[in-house]
């Protein structure tokens, strides 16, 4: 009898023990999965921040070329202007010289009579 009732609770601890690591193990799996499924949703965080960054990247270049032209169209109208102002200059420069000369003309005229 003592055998009986050492070797029920030896099958006791037995299919304690085998209950006790199942449940482990299936903790395990299930802690597994669910590490999988977060490095997933990482990884498809990472890719979409990566996709963000890209397209950003490309808005600032495109931006930053638009500048660059609006910049370029602005020196060369400035230049224009400069150019335009510079042949008025010229332009009064030579009207005050021939009015210079045609009183310088006038004056001597008028002297010599």
């Amino acid at each position: 009898m003592k055998k009986v009732l050492i070797a029920i609770v030896a099958l006791s601890l037995s299919m304690s023990t085998m209950v006790s690591c199942k449940e482990a193990a299936d903790k395990a799996k299930e802690a597994t999965e669910e590490a999988k499924e977060s490095l997933e949703e990482a990884g498809d965080d990472l890719k979409d921040a990566a996709d963000s960054l890209k397209e950003a990247g490309e808005d600032m270049k495109e931006s930053g070329e638009q500048a660059l032209d609006s910049i370029k169209k602005v020196g060369e109208d400035a230049m224009d202007k400069a150019k335009e102002m510079g042949e008025d200059m010229k332009d009064a420069a030579n009207e005050t010289a021939e009015d210079l000369k045609k009183v310088a003309e006038d004056t001597k005229e008028k002297l010599d009579h």
